[in-house]
């Protein structure tokens, strides 16, 4: 007993440094992230007095003068500009006219030589409920604002979901072109790579090391490096156009660049080995005999490759393909150097929440879409990979 005891012992104490890593680099930022989308503390921390009189109104009726009074009381103790600063975006999302009406609130109440007697005498904005409802709602430390506008929805006056102007968000038409252009990268990748495994399979020596070589190779180079070859390559006097103007094939430049065939072009070739390492990985194992017995038994080579190579190599195609599409739907710099304006995919828009605006809720709600997208898409591939080994 003792024995396994400190068998136990060593082999926790060798996992450690791998456990450590993973709560540091992994599951911490991925709860950051989590707990960042749902967060919603601007407001709160800064309204303490009238979080505790809030809760007592009907939402209805105008604000009562202990409601006035404890919002008084809060925005004269507000002594951090930059947490008003927040606190003021939170409330002008949730009700436009929240911004000049804190900016006048706040200069009435630091005027110590002629106070206001309340808040309707600074603005009759004051009295109206729909600004008192937003401050009601945004006092909350939990919210799922952030997660309903990432897909285009919100809540109205009476807490209903429902869909937002289309002035008002687009996160949801940026994530569908995020899923299109993935998905058009899965497709090129599997039309490009699946044949090219298949002939790196079928050889031997330094013929197939050099097949596997000329895929691995632009692994070995910074993403960044290669998104800016082909951002020289495929401009209007690149080498693609200026090779096929030599040729006469072409009378003028093509438009390869700040579109999304340019877009597709790049991301095709950065994420081409996620797709054919995966497929060759499998056809190695495919008896190589199998071919010529279905040829000997009178099949034409296109059916015994429908019905003996293409289903026995599936599994293969399938892997790559979702390896490729997890990495195609959060990618950032390829679409922001080579892209148009309406080709920026959602990781763009986080990085604006997130660095533009200082948004973190938001960017956190987006981020939490791709982890449901990916876990889903795992999910699925998990369930056919084992339906596939319980089949065989």
């Amino acid at each position: 007993m003792k024995a396994l005891t400190s068998r136990t012992s060593r082999s926790l104490l060798l996992l450690a440094p791998l456990l450590v890593f993973l709560l540091g680099f992994f599951v911490w930022p991925l709860f950051s992230m989590m707990s960042q989308s749902v967060s919603d503390t601007a407001v709160l921390r800064l309204l303490p007095r009238s979080a505790e009189v809030l809760p007592g109104w009907d939402r209805i009726s105008p604000p009562s003068s202990a409601m006035q009074t404890a919002l008084m009381d809060d925005l004269k103790a507000v002594a951090d500009d930059q947490a008003l600063g927040d606190m003021v975006r939170r409330l002008n999302s949730a009700r436009s006219g929240f911004r000049t009406l804190m900016s006048k609130t706040t200069s009435a109440l630091a005027d110590t030589a002629n106070p206001p007697v309340d808040l309707v005498t600074i603005d009759k904005r004051w009295e109206k409920p729909e600004f008192w409802l937003a401050i009601a709602d945004a006092l909350s430390p939990l919210t799922d604002r952030n997660l309903l506008a990432a897909v285009d929805l919100g809540r109205n006056a009476t807490g209903q979901i429902e869909h937002l102007p289309a002035d008002q968000s687009a996160n949801r038409t940026i994530l569908i072109r995020t899923f299109w252009i993935a998905g058009l990268v899965t497709f090129a990748c599997a039309c490009i790579g699946f044949p090219y495994a298949i002939i790196a399979a079928s050889l031997t020596g330094w013929k197939r090391d050099l097949m596997l070589g000329a895929v691995l190779l632009p692994l070995w180079t910074s993403l960044l490096v290669r998104t800016a070859a082909w951002f020289i390559l495929l401009q209007e006097k690149g080498l693609i156009n200026d090779a096929l103007q030599m040729l006469g094939l072409i009378d003028s430049p093509l438009p390869l660049i700040f579109n999304r065939t340019g877009v597709i072009i790049a991301m095709t070739h950065v994420l081409l080995p996620f797709m054919v390492l995966p497929i060759y990985s499998v056809l190695i194992t495919i008896p190589k005999n199998l071919m010529p017995a279905a040829a000997s038994l009178g099949a034409h080579p296109l059916r015994a490759f429908l019905r003996v190579l293409l289903p026995l190599s599936l599994r293969g195609v399938a892997s790559g393909s979702l390896l490729v599409f997890i990495s195609a739907i959060g990618y950032y710099i390829t679409p922001a150097l080579i892209g148009g304006p309406g080709d920026q995919m959602i990781s763009s828009i986080i990085a604006f929440y997130a660095i533009g605006s200082a948004n973190w809720g938001m960017a956190g709600a987006l981020g939490v879409v791709l982890l449901v997208a990916t876990l889903i898409l795992y999910s699925v591939y998990a369930r056919l990979s084992a339906e596939e080994s319980e089949r065989y």
